[in-house]
């Protein structure tokens, strides 16, 4: 087993970050037994939302009997102090737990601090004196609120999207963590299923100890090829080295990484998937993006409203109206015989 330290929290567990996300989308007994086997097999670390539905119910379900040997994490996404306590005893009470090891704000436009007028993290810090929260972290897609939290010292751990597609920019907030003590959850480590290695995904986080990396996983075949990694550790050998470079060169720059920060979309469209379908079309078998379903989903493209709230509030600063159109078109040559 490989093990990581959470900075200054002092919180060490294996390297592998059970992301539960996608159990939402499982019934709960399925879900019961994914979490159950994951803490059975050495995964120690449970990261979830109050946005996740009924996730934290499940979590709750599944492990509150071993409440004490797992670590859990979960977020809110209030605005201000009234729905953070509502969200916090939702949660608390989703989980079965008198207290949080880490609790998150969820990918907020701005960085919570002491006196704001939002009252946000002065409700954290009260939750931290009552015992309910041990630890004070933070959620982002955004370079400038990350490097904020970081800066401020307010914050135990930054959980940022991180994998061997991300930028200079992003290792560097690594690094910054680094040096700060302060935790680095990684969120999109396979980039939104882009990333069709895991072994490969795997061994690139293995080269930074700093680094916890969740996987999101919904199915019992995929948590056991992260089990495996539990067992045994991947290794950079040359053959995934040149893997990385080859995804590297095909994927890194302007895409579309399926983070939904984009959503809902006035005209209906599912941006999040039709944004990047070239991509999926390559990078997943490709008859299950060809069906009647997902064709009428891209068709929906052509009822764009060239609003632009898309563009304004990608995080990753996209020309989402012009990737939009650019899948399509490729999109449509595909279906017309286009070879892929």
């Amino acid at each position: 087993m490989a093990k990581v330290r959470l900075g200054r929290t002092e919180i060490v567990v294996e390297k592998n970050g059970f992301g539960a996300l996608p159990i939402q989308r499982v019934n709960m007994d399925t879900a019961k037994h994914i979490l159950r086997k994951a803490y059975e097999n050495g995964i120690e670390f449970f990261d979830t939302a109050r946005f996740y539905t009924d996730s934290e119910e499940k979590l709750g379900e599944a492990l509150s009997d071993v409440r004490n040997e797992v670590v859990l994490a979960s977020k809110t996404g209030a605005l201000n102090a009234e729905d953070f306590w509502k969200d916090l005893e939702t949660t608390l009470n989703n989980l079965k737990t008198d207290h949080l090891d880490i609790y998150q704000f969820h990918n907020p436009p701005f960085c919570p601090l002491p006196g704001g007028e939002d009252g946000l993290y002065d409700a954290m810090l009260k939750a931290k004196e009552e015992g309910k929260v041990r630890f004070i972290g933070i959620t982002n897609h955004r370079l400038a609120v990350a490097h904020e939290a970081i800066d401020s010292g307010m914050y135990d751990t930054l959980q940022f999207p991180f994998c061997y597609l991300s930028a200079e920019k992003e290792t560097e907030l690594v690094e910054k963590c680094r040096k700060a003590d302060m935790g680095f959850i990684a969120m999109k480590a396979l980039s939104g299923g882009l990333i069709t290695s895991s072994e490969a995904a795997a061994a690139f986080m293995m080269e930074y100890d700093n680094v916890l990396p969740i996987w999101g996983i919904q199915r019992e075949k995929e948590l056991d090829e992260f089990l495996e990694f539990v067992a045994k550790p991947p290794v950079m050998t040359e053959e995934i080295s040149a893997l990385i470079e080859k995804d590297r060169k095909e994927l890194q720059g302007e895409f579309c990484r399926g983070c939904g920060y984009c959503m809902p979309c006035p005209a209906g469209i599912e941006i999040n998937n039709c944004a990047r379908m070239s991509l999926l079309l390559r990078r997943s078998p490709s008859e299950q993006q060809l069906t009647p379903e997902v064709q009428a989903k891209m068709k929906k493209i052509e009822e764009c409203l060239h609003c632009g709230k898309c563009k304004t509030k990608c995080p990753y600063g996209l020309d989402t109206p012009a990737l939009l159109e650019k899948n399509y078109k490729d999109y449509k040559e595909v279906l017309a015989g286009k070879a892929i």
